[in-house]
């Protein structure tokens, strides 16, 4: 270990500005790398220095060593800190730092390799006594001794990437006849993602809880444990919500995951911040389910419950230092709940979501870790997290209320985020209660999904889309004197004529057929028939985003467009989100049935399949795999009208 001044991160967004919060508080010289993409980023803003390290796919910049080793060069950088994701568990770059004379801000590249592959790694958790869950880590990858394993498990189980995280490679196959389907997709998925077409089964614990231990090591032999966080409410197997400690650990088993947890890292000779994963069952029981030999995302819950910076620590356990402190001075606090802020739309499988960030807002009474700004855009090619929110309080319904508000007050218009899929998660009463498993979103999608838009949504677009001042759509305005105007909006696929008039008083708006009201925008409230609401908007093309005292909604004026047929261009399969075709999974003349998977999207990290819209034939297949496509890009024709039985 050896003392140093600079530090380069490599990473980008909001965890470089993290990491740079702590190091300047040590003294340290904070050094940003960036791509294409990032050239205009807050984290390459903010550092001392920033060097371009390649174009924006993830490959060829981030995930670059030798670029990574040369901007250390060129910048006299004496250590790295890898933040999270891209080369933070890689092994490769750990050696290499350590053999280019830089300090890897982390464990040691042994350690990794030792929880690189879940499958070694669980071999090597058994013969340390730690309890592992029942299931199959063999060598053998065959079809054969795979689906054997998987009958001596039984169903439901789990098929996990061995060399994988963050949800990919990831299946839950509830039945025999579906496992070499799985399988298959589970291989294909973690050969694209980490070059590896290696798994394991586990069995699928059910109505369980994910719990994670933190942990802390340094050089001269301490070990401790930070307590736990509960990272059970889960989407597509990626955390959403965490917090620090979990509702459903008491004193006792908190004591017994430390232990496991303590155990697991000095087996491998742990150096650093890290955290073993756990899953608990209802009947209490912990099982040992992988270690990130990483700082976590969800790391500020630890902090802001214990008072500790995890960051700060990292890098003084790097620079040689001992533990300030031992396990018995370790103090947990309140309670504190993190929301992960996602461009994505809960109401299609949480697809990922580009755009620009119109407008931007956050609450100032919690802290917000975030990588964007008013007007950046978000891009496919990495991650769509934009910020975390999180709140602190003595109590958790506290903290969850501070959240709930918190949320409220944030701002993010011009691309679909999952800020309202949150608010419901959090005021959900399997939630407020902490009884909400890894089941949870799966099983209450309806009670998240938001209300339909209402009359009232309806009025206050029209009335930001025709009142005067610099809402309003240029050259939308109404003359004083003017004739009642019909007007049509769309939201969420609902359309509803309104008439809008104005005289010398007031501007007047109605429903088709209901009874006018005034209306007016008095700074940043709309009034309608006397009753205010707070709001924020953003102008997208020919899109309004609209905030108003609830769901964030996207309104279109139709008034002058043609009728739009339910069943035009369904025989097209088009894109839903930007991104990279990464299989193609019919050819021209297949029969397929109406959601059947037709051509796989790979944005942010996420295989996205998109199915048929319609039973048919195969006309023509429009892509590639490799090629970039937008929203709304054509995949493939398939003949309607030669349909087969659904």
């Amino acid at each position: 270990m050896m003392r140093f001044e600079t530090l380069l991160i490599a990473n980008r967004g909001e965890i470089a500005l993290r990491v740079m919060r702590s190091a300047r508080r040590l003294g340290l010289r904070c050094v940003a790398v960036y791509s294409d993409a990032d050239r205009d980023a807050p984290h390459v803003r903010a550092a001392d220095a920033a060097v371009w390290i390649g174009p924006a796919a993830v490959a060829e910049s981030y995930l670059s060593i030798a670029r990574i080793l040369d901007a250390c060069r060129r910048t006299a950088a004496q250590a790295v800190h890898p933040g999270y994701g891209f080369l933070s568990e890689n092994p490769h770059f750990a050696r290499a730092c350590r053999e280019a004379g830089i300090v890897f801000v982390g464990p040691p590249a042994e350690a990794i390799v030792a929880m690189a592959n879940k499958s070694a790694a669980k071999r090597r958790m058994q013969a340390a006594g730690v309890a592992c869950i029942p299931g199959y880590c063999g060598e053998d990858q065959s079809d054969a001794r795979l689906a054997g394993e998987a009958g001596s498990i039984g169903y439901p189980l789990m098929i996990k990437a061995a060399d994988g995280g963050g949800g990919r490679g990831m299946r839950r196959v509830a039945s025999r006849d579906a496992f070499q389907a799985a399988l298959t997709s589970a291989r294909t998925e973690s050969e694209q993602a980490f070059g590896s077409r290696e798994v394991l089964l586990e069995r699928a614990l059910e109505q369980a809880r994910h719990v994670e231990v933190q942990v802390l090591a340094d050089a001269h032999g301490h070990v401790v444990h930070l307590g736990e966080r509960d990272c059970s409410v889960q989407r597509r197997h990626q955390k959403v919500i965490e917090e620090c400690p979990s509702p459903a650990v008491d004193a006792k088993l908190r004591h017994r995951l430390g232990e496991l947890a303590v155990t697991a890292a000095r087996a491998i000779g742990y150096i650093g911040a890290g955290t073993v994963e756990c899953l608990l069952d209802p009947g209490g029981e912990c099982f040992f389910m992988e270690m990130n030999t990483r700082l976590q995302v969800e790391h500020p819950v630890t902090e802001m419950v214990t008072g500790l910076d995890l960051v700060e620590l990292q890098l003084r356990i790097a620079q040689g230092e001992a533990l300030p402190f031992a396990q018995e001075d370790v103090e947990m606090r309140g309670h504190a709940i993190e929301a992960r802020l996602y461009a994505e739309d809960p109401e299609q499988d949480f697809l990922p979501q580009t755009g620009t960030v119109a407008l931007w807002r956050v609450p100032q009474r919690v802290r917000v870790d975030a990588g964007i700004v008013q007007g950046a855009q978000v891009t496919p090619y990495y991650d769509p997290m934009l910020a975390k929110i999180v709140a602190h309080g003595a109590t958790r319904n506290e903290a969850r209320h501070r959240l709930i508000a918190a949320l409220r007050e944030t701002c993010a218009l011009g691309v679909v985020t999952n800020r309202d899929f949150l608010i419901a998660c959090l005021a959900h009463p399997e939630f407020a209660a902490g009884s909400a498993g890894t089941g949870f979103i799966e099983g209450s999608r309806a009670a998240l999904s938001p209300p339909a838009p209402l009359e009232g949504d309806f009025l206050r677009a029209a009335l930001i889309y025709y009142a005067e001042g610099p809402r309003a759509v240029p050259g939308m305005q109404l003359p004083v004197g003017a004739l009642t105007q019909a007007v049509e909006i769309e939201c969420d696929g609902m359309r509803r004529k309104l008439q809008v008039r104005r005289d010398r008083e007031a501007l007047w708006i109605a429903s088709e057929k209901g009874e006018p009201v005034s209306a007016a925008i008095r700074g940043r409230e709309l009034e309608i028939g006397g009753v205010s609401v707070a709001f924020d908007c953003a102008w997208t093309e020919e899109l309004l985003w609209l905030q108003a005292g609830g769901p964030m909604r996207r309104f279109r004026e139709v008034t002058l467009a043609p009728g739009i047929s339910a069943s035009a261009g369904e025989a097209l399969v088009r894109s839903p989100l930007a991104g990279r075709v990464s299989a193609v999974l019919a050819r021209p003349g297949e029969v397929v049935k109406r959601g059947q998977s037709v051509v796989v999207i790979e944005s942010m990290k996420m295989e996205n399949h998109v199915a048929a819209g319609v039973s048919g034939v195969v006309e023509e297949i429009l892509v590639h795999v490799g090629m970039q496509v937008a929203p709304g890009a054509r995949l493939a024709v398939i003949g309607a009208r030669q349909a087969v039985q659904a």
